[in-house]
């Protein structure tokens, strides 16, 4: 029985939606044998797929072809999960946020308050212009 791979990876749970899966076929996202497949391209036992989410590449071999939507419980029966302990870290990393807090009712920054501010984002390692703040929309509501 052949399946498709975009049904199929939506039956072992690896998309939530079949919609997904087919436009992470159509979008680069999904290898079959090393190659981009369609999302009609159809998969067999013993096929090796490679699949990017996020920052992680996860690899599944097929193990039998399957239509229907499973249960997680179900899944190590038709896939068998060959992810790498290494790219499945990359889930566990922490993930570092930078938050710039102000006590309710303090009012605007002075100029010494946003001199430091800027001193801050700048020791962060992303670039400075995600914290830029537009003084006129501020503005904007006064009239």
């Amino acid at each position: 029985m052949d399946v498709r791979i975009d049904k199929y990876l939506w039956a072992i749970r690896v998309f939530k939606t079949r919609s997904e899966a087919t436009e992470a076929c159509a979008g680069g996202k999904v290898k079959l044998a090393g190659a981009n497949p369609k999302p009609s391209k159809a998969v067999r036992p013993g096929d090796v797929i490679e699949i990017r989410k996020g920052a992680v590449q996860y690899t599944f071999k097929v193990l039998e072809p399957l239509e229907k939507r499973v249960g997680a419980a179900l899944v190590p029966k038709y896939a068998e999960n060959l992810t790498p302990e290494s790219e499945l870290a990359k889930l566990r990393a922490p993930v570092e946020t930078f938050f710039l807090r102000r006590d309710r009712g303090a009012g605007r920054p002075t100029k010494k308050d946003r001199r430091e501010m800027d001193e801050l984002w700048g020791m962060m390692d992303f670039p400075a212009d995600i914290g830029d703040f537009d003084e006129d929309d501020e503005n904007d509501d006064e009239g």
